[in-house]
C-alpha cells in the first residue's frame, strides 16, 4: 500500500470515527497533496509525499512558535495535535550520530574542502537524506564537518 492510499484509509476511519481534529489534520494534508499534483500535472511517489509531510510538519513548528509569543497556547495546541497526526507518515528519523557518519561520507564523496562547498555538500545530503532526517540538523552537521 502505497503512503497516499494509506492516508486515504486512514481519512476514512477518522470519518467513522468522528475524530474531527485527526481527519481535519489529514484532510490539509491531502489537499496539499493534490495541490502539487495539479500544479506540476504529476503523480506523487512516496518520497515526494514525505518531503511535503516535512513542509507542512515545518510549518506547523512555526505556527507554534508565533502561536506561543503572542500567547495564544490554544491555537499553539491545535498546532501540535496536527503535528502529531503528520508524523505518523514519516519514516523513522536517523539519529544524530548517523546523521553526521552520512554527512561525512557524502563530504569525502563530493570532495569539499571548506565553508565555501556548503551548497555542494548540502545539494548532495538533500538527495540522499530527504524524508530520513530533519533537513535543519542535517545542515548543522555539514556545517560542523566543513569547519573542522
Amino acid at each position: 500500500m502505497s503512503l497516499k492510499e494509506r492516508i486515504t484509509e486512514d481519512m476514512k476511519a477518522a470519518m467513522r470515527a468522528r475524530e474531527a481534529q485527526r481527519l481535519g489534520a489529514i484532510r490539509m494534508l491531502t489537499a496539499a497533496i493534490k495541490q502539487k499534483e495539479v500544479d506540476e500535472r504529476i503523480e506523487l511517489d512516496d518520497a515526494a509525499v514525505v518531503g511535503i509531510v516535512d513542509k507542512l510538519i515545518k510549518q506547523r513548528k512555526d505556527s507554534i512558535e508565533a502561536f506561543e509569543k503572542a500567547g495564544r497556547q490554544d491555537l499553539a495546541d491545535n498546532e501540535a495535535a496536527e503535528i502529531a497526526v503528520l508524523q505518523a507518515y514519516l519514516p523513522a528519523r536517523l539519529s544524530p550520530e548517523e546523521i553526521a557518519a552520512q554527512v561525512k561520507a557524502i563530504v569525502a564523496e563530493v570532495g569539499a574542502k571548506g565553508p565555501g562547498d556548503m551548497g555542494k555538500v548540502m545539494g548532495a545530503a538533500k538527495a540522499k537524506l530527504a524524508g530520513k532526517a530533519d533537513m535543519g540538523q542535517v545542515s548543522a552537521a555539514v556545517k560542523a564537518a566543513l569547519a573542522g
